[in-house]
């Protein structure tokens, strides 16, 4: 019953007739939908990663070189000259490699060899670099080695042990392990 005074309440009970008030139930939330993103054939037909012909020039990515040299020197803490190489290393592998300039330096395929430029694009077993001569060139990760220069400071890149996209490569703990040559 209502919150009333005993007076109101012998009322409603002489006229016989009980009216109990409804509480309405409370309402749940309906859960929405999350917004699903484009299925892999969809990206593909919508060519949403390929960049076009128009926009395939090294100078427009020079920028994002420019970037990238400052989003490591803020990783590396600014790349001291008395800081541990496995520790710039480490940092490395785990890093975005989205503006940097690689080079290729061994490969199982001589035609890979000595293919300097920006990188693009990064998949699970492919790098797409953009070269001076505003050439787009795909090259696989695997049986090639890239180096990687920074304030003086040269690392060496395995594409055959680098073979995850950059969001797992971030989270990965890599082991120090001895690498086959070419």
């Amino acid at each position: 019953m209502p919150q009333m005074k005993d007076e109101a309440i012998q009322d409603m009970l002489t006229r016989k007739a009980v009216v109990l008030e409804h509480y309405p139930k409370k309402k749940t939330k309906q859960k929405r939908k999350k917004a699903k993103g484009f299925t892999a054939k969809q990206r593909r037909e919508l060519r949403l990663f390929e960049i076009e012909p128009e926009q395939q020039r090294y100078a427009i990515f020079l920028p994002l070189h420019e970037l990238w040299k400052q989003y490591i020197r803020d990783l590396c803490h600014g790349l001291k000259p008395d800081a541990q190489p496995y520790m710039i290393q480490s940092k490395l592998l785990k890093a975005d490699l989205h503006g940097a300039i690689v080079t290729v330096t061994k490969s199982k395929c001589p035609s890979y060899v000595g293919i300097t430029g920006i990188i693009l694009q990064e998949f699970k077993h492919v790098f797409k670099i953009i070269t001076k001569e505003d050439k787009l060139k795909v090259v696989p990760k695997l049986n090639n080695v890239f180096s990687l220069e920074i304030d003086g400071f040269i690392s060496y890149i395995y594409g055959s042990k680098f073979l995850l996209r950059a969001s797992e490569r971030s989270a990965k703990k890599f082991k120090l392990k001895g690498t086959i040559d070419l």
